[in-house]
């Protein structure tokens, strides 16, 4: 599958049957409290990343929250 992350295309392995955001963001490499998701212009809440499914060309940004002072 074929997706574009944060403008970069990248091919990521899932089958279609189980193309989940939270199983695509745990393939990249994303600590699930540490970002915000963006698909297709949409922000989803991180409780829904287990329903949502991800389709061939799908556009995710994805913005880490760092903590500071």
């Amino acid at each position: 599958m074929k997706i574009r992350v944060n403008g970069e295309e990248k091919k990521i392995e899932l089958d279609q049957g189980n193309a989940l955001l939270s199983t695509a963001l745990h393939h990249m490499g994303y600590k699930p409290n540490t970002i915000v998701v963006e698909l297709n212009n949409l922000i989803i809440n991180s409780m829904k990343w287990e329903k949502v499914k991800l389709k061939d060309g799908d556009n995710l940004e994805i913005v880490s929250i760092v903590g500071g002072g």
